[in-house]
């Protein structure tokens, strides 16, 4: 395995080989998620910027905890209180915390390229927590590490993603994950959601949920966001859930093991009916807490560490023994 990136932009650009090394990374970390004191000196002396143009609650919080786990210093950043909202570009806000000792920015924001635009001018590594409509990393990291541990494997799963795929940075974030570990991939939605165009990419697209129901292995749902049925792209929301939103009624006839996927935050009663977003076949849950070891694995290999294999007790070790490890944490 290898890893000689500093920055992790995007899912696109990485090969099936790299997207495993943080897979197989993440699953060392795992087990450091379980501990009473989470934490390892992996990253200490390590200072970590989130800098987020876009509210968040998961990713950023995700991030900040896996920071903490590895021992870094999480440097809080308040976009509304900074010299932005003077006009000062996002380049020379990143630079100035470069200079006063950030080692990783984190960056959410509303224009796509905007992490590629900083990782090319900054030594400091950067990582991409949503850019734009563009890409969402570590969240379809998070999904993809979530399948591989309920079935045990990528290559051969029939994945549906449902919903707006035409604005969203997580479905083309999950998207290229699934084609490259060897997923058949499944786009389904309204077609002013769901184009023709992504055809292209390799993946089928349709426009009737119920055909897919007891074909796939796995539906991640995407949230709707009300802005698009003002833009008029489907009539009303109770029209989009009558047709595509998943209820005890469809799930009854999904195939045995199939399990139901959400990024968050949920709108419950359009994607999914709350029997269903917290019932047996959803895995929810599990994608927010396999968030904490990805994340923690994305943040060590970035920062130049050697990958880890599966099993492998150097990664949360943080190059000490598991008796020193102990005792510095006591």
């Amino acid at each position: 395995m290898t890893w000689n990136a500093k920055d992790l932009l995007g899912i696109e650009e990485l090969t099936a080989g790299e997207i495993g090394t943080i897979l197989d990374t993440a699953e060392s970390f795992s087990e450091v998620t379980l501990r009473s004191v989470k934490k390892v000196p992996a990253l200490r002396g390590k200072i970590v910027v989130n800098l987020f143009y876009e509210p968040s609650t998961r990713t950023q919080h995700s991030f900040s905890l896996a920071a903490k786990s590895l021992s870094a210093e999480v440097q809080p950043f308040s976009v509304a209180s900074s010299s932005t909202t003077k006009g000062e570009t996002l380049l020379d806000t990143a630079r100035n915390l470069q200079a006063t000792g950030a080692d990783i920015i984190i960056l959410r924001h509303p224009a796509s390229g905007s992490a590629r635009h900083l990782a090319r001018a900054l030594t400091a590594s950067v990582i991409n927590a949503g850019d734009g409509a563009h890409e969402h990393p570590t969240q379809a990291l998070v999904d993809l590490f979530t399948l591989r541990r309920r079935f045990g494997r990528i290559a051969g799963l029939r994945v549906a993603i449902v919903g707006d795929v035409l604005h969203s940075r997580v479905a083309r974030s999950n998207l290229w994950g699934l084609l490259r570990l060897g997923a058949q991939v499944v786009l389904v939605g309204p077609s002013t959601l769901v184009p023709r165009e992504f055809e292209n990419l390799g993946v089928e697209i349709h426009h009737d949920i119920d055909r897919e129901l007891e074909r796939c292995d796995a539906f991640n749902f995407l949230r709707i966001q009300t802005e698009r049925q003002a833009a008029g792209l489907f009539p009303s929301l109770r029209e989009y859930t009558a047709m595509f939103g998943m209820n005890a009624t469809r799930a009854r006839r999904l195939k045995p093991g199939a399990v139901i996927m959400h990024p968050g935050p949920v709108n419950r009663g359009v994607e999914l009916t709350a029997e269903v977003a917290d019932g047996p076949r959803s895995v929810i849950l599990e994608q927010a807490a396999h968030g904490l070891a990805v994340r923690m694995a994305v943040l060590f290999l970035v920062s130049g560490h050697a990958p880890q294999g599966q099993g492998s007790d150097s990664a949360v070790q943080g190059a000490s023994s598991p008796a020193t490890t102990h005792n510095e944490r006591s």
